[in-house]
């Protein structure tokens, strides 16, 4: 798909609710710069089909971001073809608030379609933020090679899986995920962080890890200034290497531990 002289058209889409998207899009965007073939188109939302039909690759930094019925086809029909998915953080969400009163705040209704078949996962919900320690499935893997297993203070996705996935990161969570009406847990499993999916010609890499949020990011809910910066992960040397192995997988298509970007500055 990639043009004349090698050059690659890349899809941005970063936006929803609850996350300081700002922040996000910045660091992506400055890990891309550092492809010179790499064209960037970005969105808020999926209602970007024309600019998806001639892209090489898609990075999604999402947060309750509900593509239609037609933007859902497209996506699939992008994967399908060949297209590279990065797909990180709230990516695989789709949340409601109930009217007070309801017994939980939030209810994850299955509203992606045949979504969640080709990203491998929908999310259920989360545990109060904490650390939790991120362990390394498959230390050979060039997306995770060389790397030790590390602490993130992040939002730990418990999700419904759509097999096949090949897991390279997981962390392990028994209990409630407080406020959500699904994604309560009894059983010690592991739940992915990182992994990766084949669908037709193409490949979905989903890294969960990347909370971020600002002090006016939950006004929404009522909290009209929070008080606090938060930067999750992105503090994390271990996540900030990953995630420039993502990238530079979703660019070139070859999963490497030896080819490094400059991984996205913290500020």
């Amino acid at each position: 798909m990639s043009g004349p002289a090698g050059r690659l058209d890349a899809v941005v889409v970063c936006g929803g609710q609850w996350h300081d998207f700002d922040y996000a899009r910045l660091q992506l965007l400055s890990a891309l710069s550092e492809f010179e073939n790499v064209r960037t188109r970005v969105f808020e939302d999926y209602d970007c089909l024309d600019a998806l039909a001639s892209a090489d690759l898609l990075i999604t930094y999402t947060c309750n971001r509900i593509p239609d019925t037609g933007q859902q086809i497209a996506v699939a029909d992008f994967v399908e073809r060949g297209g590279r998915w990065l797909a990180l953080h709230g990516t695989n969400s789709a949340i409601v608030r109930t009217p007070p009163g309801s017994p939980s705040k939030y209810v994850t209704p299955r509203t992606l379609g045949g979504l969640p078949g080709v990203l491998g996962s929908q999310f259920l919900g989360h545990p109060p933020i904490a650390p939790y320690l991120v362990e390394i499935t498959e230390p050979d893997h060039p997306l995770v090679a060389g790397i030790a297993p590390f602490d993130a203070v992040d939002e730990l996705y418990v999700s419904e899986l759509h097999p096949p996935i090949r897991v390279l990161a997981h962390t392990r969570f028994v209990g409630e995920s407080t406020g959500f009406e699904e994604g309560h847990t009894t059983v010690d499993e592991p739940r992915p962080v990182l992994y990766t999916k084949d669908h037709g010609a193409g490949t979905v890499c989903y890294f969960t890890l990347g909370h971020c949020r600002g002090r006016f990011d939950v006004q929404d809910l009522g909290i009209d200034d929070l008080g606090r910066v938060d930067r999750g992960s992105w503090p994390v040397p271990e996540y900030r290497a990953i995630l420039a192995r993502c990238i530079s997988w979703a660019v070139t298509g070859e999963m490497t531990a030896q080819r490094e970007v400059r991984a996205p500055e913290v500020r």
